[in-house]
């Protein structure tokens, strides 16, 4: 039989025992799950790594208890700004979107400027305009609205913080960027990564995720990253392509 395989992040960080119910457990444990089949299904039956990460991600950004699509987090505007990427490790093929708003699914219109144009890199307003002429699923601002991001964003105004994923008590850091990489049958590889970024950020400001090298990387003579954690960093190491690198 020939391999194939699939791995996924829900986001880096702890959740902490004393926050954590057990019916909160079984739900990330049945979204990570979700996500997993949702790849696992297209490798089995010979699909695309590209497929496979783009539908591990879209399960992920179609759950409220991410930090990515449904469950992003505000910014300092009020609205939920999105970044995501993905790239193609057999001809190193990238797309990659920030800063978009009324999106469903992030990761599918940074495939469709990786397929369907001739850029890598799309931002904002011009993102959005794209986004119309591939036929992209938008989304309200009632979709995206989600009661525990909202009262996340409350919060995070009343200190003026930027941060990760906030919670009010302090007692947990967890960020909440998604992503996945997998391998094909055919012997293909790709990564996928998707993020509402940090609660109350503020002048249009971008992390790693949609930087190709930084915080997503694919190739196939060495190895797929996606990345999650503090972007800054992640920038400035360009950690992606020097893990691809080593």
């Amino acid at each position: 039989m020939s391999k194939y395989a699939i791995a996924i992040h829900g986001g880096a960080g702890t959740i902490l025992r004393s926050a954590m119910s057990a019916e909160k457990e079984q739900l990330y444990k049945q979204a990570l799950s979700d996500a997993i089949l949702a790849a696992e299904t297209l490798l089995q039956n010979a699909g695309s790594a590209i497929e496979a990460v783009e539908a591990a991600v879209i399960s992920l950004e179609n759950n409220p208890l991410f930090n990515a699509g449904k469950g992003a987090v505000f910014a300092h505007n009020g609205k939920n700004e999105m970044d995501a990427a993905i790239m193609d490790g057999a001809n190193l093929m990238a797309g990659a979107v920030a800063g978009i708003t009324h999106v469903k699914n992030p990761i599918s219109l940074a495939r469709a400027i990786m397929e369907k144009s001739e850029h890598v890199f799309l931002a904002g307003e011009g993102a959005m305009d794209f986004a119309r002429t591939v036929h992209i699923e938008p989304a309200t601002d009632e979709y995206l609205y989600t009661p525990m991001r909202f009262q996340q964003f409350q919060e995070a105004l009343k200190s003026d913080q930027i941060s990760l994923d906030h919670n009010d008590s302090n007692t947990e850091k967890k960020f909440g960027t998604v992503g996945a990489v997998a391998l094909d049958m055919h012997g293909n590889i790709a990564a996928a990564t998707s993020t509402g970024g940090m609660t109350n950020k503020k002048f249009g400001r971008v992390g790693d995720s949609p930087v190709i090298g930084a915080g997503t990387y694919a190739n196939n003579k060495t190895c797929a990253i996606s990345c999650t954690g503090h972007g800054e960093f992640f920038i400035r190491a360009v950690v992606a392509y020097d893990i691809s690198c080593l």
